[in-house]
């Protein structure tokens, strides 16, 4: 089995973990404190707050990690228009409305600290 894994920098991790389990059909496998890790198929996401574990430390620069930007991964679902629409109910964080683009349709949401999450809708072959 070929397993992929995501970290995040995230600012609450105990924030974190509700979201990604109700919203986004995450289950939890792992939380010692300051870090989690979920799963969702294939997807192993690790979740980590500044400071925890070497990945929370500051790089040689002395930049600290941090939450944010535009990076994010991407869960591919069948009815998107159902999905955004229990999103929007639960006011999760919508960067975007739907967007149209070549063969798909997509939203990106926030988790609580601003970490992006694509939600992908591949269109029908013509």
């Amino acid at each position: 089995m070929t397993q992929v894994s995501v970290r995040y920098i995230v600012n609450n991790v105990e924030e974190a973990i509700p979201f990604y389990v109700e919203h986004l059909g995450f289950k939890l496998d792992f939380h010692p404190g300051g870090f989690a890790v979920l799963s969702r198929g294939d997807l192993r996401l690790m979740l980590n707050q500044p400071g925890i574990g070497g990945a929370g430390r500051p790089d040689i620069a002395g930049r600290t990690p941090a939450p944010g930007g535009w990076n994010r991964f991407q869960i591919v679902v069948e009815r998107l228009d159902e999905v955004f629409a229990r999103l929007r109910q639960a006011r999760v964080p919508l960067r975007t409305d739907i967007v149209t683009g070549m063969g798909s349709r997509q939203i990106l949401v926030e988790d609580p600290s601003g970490n992006l999450i694509e939600i992908l809708e591949v269109s029908p072959a013509p």
